[in-house]
């Protein structure tokens, strides 16, 4: 699953850290993610949807493979 957390991140002038603080999650968690070796929960991804202000499809975008 791609994801574009690390755009969104830009868009606010947010680090890693001040995401995790936020979502409630450590800073590991949010770089795991965004280098896609780990997909959030629903309510995390939920979470960082609101914080950003867009639809969790505008953040994560499931790829051919995420389909077999």
């Amino acid at each position: 699953m791609k994801n574009t957390i690390k755009v969104e991140r830009a868009k606010k002038d947010m680090t890693q850290e001040g995401l995790a603080e936020k979502i409630g999650v450590s800073r590991q968690t949010i770089n795991s993610i965004e280098k896609g070796k780990y997909v959030p929960s629903t309510l995390l991804a939920i979470k960082m949807s609101d914080v950003f202000g867009v639809k969790v499809n505008d953040i994560f975008t499931l790829e051919e493979e995420d389909w077999s």
